[in-house]
């Protein structure tokens, strides 16, 4: 799918048309990501950048990539450790 939008000339002219392109992938990737409405890897191909680039974006915009509390982590730890004892 392709989407047309006016921007106004001086804002063009900073930057290529493919680099504007990118920026919007990624600004939409990114907001998509974080309302959790498409996974990490989905995200990334968005973005058109592997997994790697992607989550340094999110540490840039500060977007948590794993949603999961401290507490949680630790009381998946102790069953973990409780099943393989």
């Amino acid at each position: 799918m392709q989407i047309a939008i006016d921007l106004p000339n001086d804002f063009v002219g900073m930057q290529s048309e493919q680099a504007i392109a990118q920026e919007m992938r990624l600004a939409y990737a990114l907001a998509l990501f974080k309302e959790s409405r498409v996974s990490l890897a989905k995200a990334a191909e968005l973005a058109s950048l592997d997994i790697y680039g992607f989550m340094a974006a999110c540490k840039a915009e500060r977007i948590e990539i794993i949603d999961t509390s401290r507490d949680e982590l630790l009381r998946e730890m102790q069953l973990f450790s409780e099943a393989n004892a």
